[in-house]
């Protein structure tokens, strides 16, 4: 399965996909404040889209970076699991 078609699907075809969606469905133990934090930090490694130059401007993920940050996720929880599985 595409993660990407499925995400497309979940979020209507938007491209990018607000900072505040994506907390909600995917980190919900962070704000949409906290997130944008961990994400400038580096401890999530995942790209935030500004709609305009300005610092206020909304911001978001594109959904193939979310789609790519998703299945590098699970390829990690792969990995462990067959380590400890064999």
């Amino acid at each position: 399965m595409n993660t990407s078609f499925l995400l497309m699907a979940q979020y209507s075809g938007k491209a990018i996909i607000p900072v505040e969606d994506l907390c909600r469905d995917y980190f919900p133990h962070l704000t949409p404040e906290k997130f944008v934090r961990k994400v400038r930090s580096g401890d999530i490694k995942i790209p935030l889209v500004r709609v305009e130059e300005s610092q206020k401007a909304a911001k978001g993920v594109h959904i193939n970076d979310l789609a790519e940050y998703l299945d590098d996720r699970r390829a990690a929880a792969l990995r462990e699991y067959h380590q400890f599985h064999r």
